[in-house]
């Protein structure tokens, strides 16, 4: 299916703003989710094909939103009028799928992680950068509204100097297991978003202790992974940090990051989404439904919506970035190491059907 488009018409559509021609390679949920955000949600872009290997996704989706579609993503790189790819495809493909998209003159957002493994991650973080192509990673809180806000104050000295910093997450029900067996494991596919959000916001990460357990199925354990962790954070800068999350809470998705200052009035907290049993709080919509929209579609889509390019690339003072590399061990404990890379930018999420 073939759909044509102009930088002209392009251009007028949009009040004379120039639009960004993207594609979306990989069309399960995340996949999909970005899809239908850059169709619609987004002025100064506009989606110009999709591709799956599965033909009738590819197919379906394409017709959904009015798009050129295709099984493949020669096809989408091959495309004069796509000037940057959303790449969404299970974690094994990333970096073949970035070094091509590089190859082909083309900009790439990557779910997260981009690798597995450090060696492949930092040859194409490299071959990027060589080819003069912007890479950005899927750590949409950054993106996030709220986290934003919470990032300018911090930046702009309100908050003083951060002493411990929280982090929750709860997804309301984990996703196919067979998505599971191939995410990395619980600590690369969620806890991710959290050290990148501790670093992000506080600095540096020095020390990881990290435990976790398999309590919702018995196939987590299975796996070789956990559905519930906790994580304990010792920062550069002397601060302390407690992660705490779940894959099956049950109740709907939630996403809460809170930090307390030297002794100041108040801390500062925000929530997304997260709603709790017994709360004098009505339950959200979703809340008692496996059907109904979850509320990480919405705070995706407010990250998509936002525009806040300051917090958004905001790093840590440190240039020599440092990423935890996490693996879970047993059922009921984790371990972590620390390994110091040379990375200039931010890395991670991928998804296919999550």
């Amino acid at each position: 299916m073939e759909r044509q488009s102009t930088e002209a018409e392009r251009e007028g559509a949009n009040g004379g703003l120039r639009r960004v021609g993207l594609g979306v390679a990989g069309l399960g949920r995340i996949g999909l989710m970005h899809a239908e955000n850059l169709a619609g949600q987004v002025p100064s872009a506009e989606l110009l094909r999709v591709v799956d290997a599965d033909e009738a996704r590819a197919r379906a989706t394409g017709e959904q939103l009015g798009v050129a579609w295709s099984t493949s993503y020669e096809d989408l790189l091959a495309d004069p009028n796509v000037h940057g790819v959303v790449i969404a495809t299970p974690t094994p493909l990333h970096v073949e799928m970035v070094e091509r998209a590089a190859a082909a003159g083309k900009h790439i957002f990557c779910e997260k992680p981009i690798s597995l493994d450090l060696s492949s991650t930092l040859a194409a973080i490299d071959v990027a950068r060589e080819a003069g192509s912007a890479l950005q990673i899927g750590f949409h809180r950054r993106f996030d509204p709220d986290f934003a806000a919470a990032a300018e104050r911090i930046d702009a000295g309100e908050l003083g100097d951060v002493y411990f910093f929280r982090t929750t997450l709860r997804d309301k029900q984990p996703p196919p297991m067979e998505y599971i067996k191939a995410s990395g494991g619980f600590f690369v596919d969620v806890t991710i978003h959290d050290l990148d959000t501790a670093r992000w916001l506080v600095g540096e990460i020095e020390e990881v202790t990290a435990h976790g357990a398999a309590l919702s199925d018995p196939a987590f354990e299975a796996a070789d992974d956990v559905d519930n962790a906790v994580v304990v954070l010792r920062f550069a800068n002397g601060a302390l940090g407690v992660i705490d999350e779940s894959r099956a809470a049950g109740y709907g998705y939630g996403a809460r990051r809170r930090s307390s200052d030297r002794g100041r009035r108040s801390g500062s907290a925000i929530t997304a989404g997260s709603a709790t049993p017994g709360s004098r709080r009505a339950a959200p919509p979703w809340t008692g439904s496996r059907t109904s929209p979850s509320a990480f579609r919405v705070r995706t889509r407010s990250s998509w919506r936002s525009s806040r390019p300051r917090s958004a690339t905001r790093e840590p003072p440190e240039s020599r970035a440092r990423t935890a590399w996490l693996h879970s061990s047993s059922r009921r404990r984790a371990s972590a190491r620390i390994a110091s890379n040379e990375l200039s930018g931010s890395a991670t999420r991928s998804e296919s059907d999550a």
